[in-house]
């Protein structure tokens, strides 16, 4: 069993940036991808972005790259999602998951861990 536990979130002014952090215990990423997801109230949950963590390749939607970075820390066994020039439109709560299968894949119902999530609010 993998139990993640998000942190990071909070309130920033619209161009600032927070940088979330997902941390493993129960077992390591080493053969997992690990996502983030973004849920605003009255919306559907959204992929943000993903990383394989054995060879650290990445996926974004097209709505943060540029602006969001996911990378891996492989001796803490821990995933972090830099996140610069917020928007207001990035206001979430804001999901990690993570998924066995080696494969990354943008729809949430593939990936079996899910964290608690952590808000980010991002003022005009």
């Amino acid at each position: 069993q993998v139990q993640l536990v998000e942190s990071g979130g909070g309130l920033v002014e619209s161009g600032g940036s927070l940088r979330l952090s997902c941390a493993a215990s129960g077992r390591t990423f080493s053969t997992s991808v690990v996502g983030w997801f973004r849920q605003a109230p009255g919306k559907e949950r959204e992929f943000v972005a993903a990383i394989r963590f054995l060879n650290g390749r990445t996926d974004y939607a097209d709505s943060v790259k540029g602006r969001f970075a996911i990378s891996r820390d492989n001796g803490k066994n821990t995933v972090v999602l830099q996140m610069n020039s917020l928007r207001p439109e990035d206001t979430a709560v804001y999901y990690c998951a993570a998924d066995e299968s080696g494969y990354i894949r943008r729809w949430d119902k593939l990936y079996t861990y899910w964290g608690q999530g952590t808000q980010v609010t991002v003022s005009s």
